[in-house]
């Protein structure tokens, strides 16, 4: 574990590295040229705007759908078929979301014709082609392919709930939104907030997604950091900056780690 990464920081300190038989060490000036990089503002930003959409989404997707599963308002029948379509999502791939949902979006695709036989669009919109709409389509369907994964752990959560604390809290007079706020969220409350957390680190990791429905175009619209530094190395065959520019993205995922690790050692 520790090699690769010792070996990226070492990488990220030479020019030339892999590429030329002989390097020389020049310092910091890999991370002067990441940091200098409108690029790398570009998939930060987007990185952000992409992590932050998804993790509230999930969570308010999850929670809805956890408390319809849960309801006793429906039938144990009624429950097992709601939770084998809700979390279909989560069986596929990503290879085949990506595929899928490519398909779906495609001009000609069924989402344009249902959109445009509706009149709410032109049923011509160039979902992952045009630089308007491509960061918020990739947005949509990595919430569509990771809101299962709350939503699953939130019912467990919801499962785990005494009764009796309800059952209090209604002859203490509270109704169905005070009994939520006061009963329901705050015994959820650990969860959550691990759960998030854990979202936040994996969904600013998130590459294989948005390499397989548009690259990080058009014109770098959906670029993120996880396939800036792949182009980097990949493309421009720049293994050195794209060392210096790992190790960025390494010491931002440190942080988040720290917080999760603080956070559970808390919760312990």
């Amino acid at each position: 574990m520790a090699t690769p990464i010792a070996m990226v920081v070492w990488y990220s300190l030479f020019n030339r590295v892999i590429t030329a038989r002989r390097s020389t060490f020049i310092g910091f000036d890999n991370y002067a040229q990441v940091l200098t990089d409108p690029v790398f503002y570009t998939a930060v930003k987007n990185t952000a705007v992409f992590t932050g959409t998804s993790v509230v989404a999930h969570f308010a997707i999850g929670l809805a759908f956890a408390l319809l599963l849960n309801t006793p308002l429906l039938s144990q029948r009624v429950r097992a078929v709601f939770r084998v379509f809700y979390i279909l999502p989560w069986l596929f791939t990503i290879a085949i979301t990506a595929v899928l949902w490519r398909m779906l979006l495609n001009p000609h695709g069924v989402v344009n014709y249902l959109l445009g036989t509706l009149g709410a669009t032109d049923g011509r919109t160039e979902w992952l082609s045009s630089p308007h709409t491509a960061l918020w389509a990739v947005t949509f369907i990595n919430i569509w392919s990771g809101y299962p994964f709350f939503m699953v752990s939130l019912l467990a959560g919801l499962q785990g709930i005494s009764a009796d604390l309800y059952e209090a809290a209604r002859v203490d007079g509270a109704g169905p939104v005070q009994r939520f706020f006061s009963v329901t969220l705050p015994q959820l409350q650990p969860i959550i907030v691990s759960m998030a957390l854990l979202d936040v680190i994996w969904t600013t990791q998130q590459f294989a997604l948005i390499w397989m429905t548009t690259g990080g175009g058009p014109v770098s619209a959906t670029e993120v950091l996880s396939t800036y530094t792949y182009k980097l190395a990949f493309a421009d065959f720049d293994f050195a900056v794209a060392s210096a520019a790992a190790v960025v993205v390494f010491l931002l995922s440190m942080v988040l780690a720290v917080l999760y690790v603080r956070h559970q050692k808390a919760r312990d």
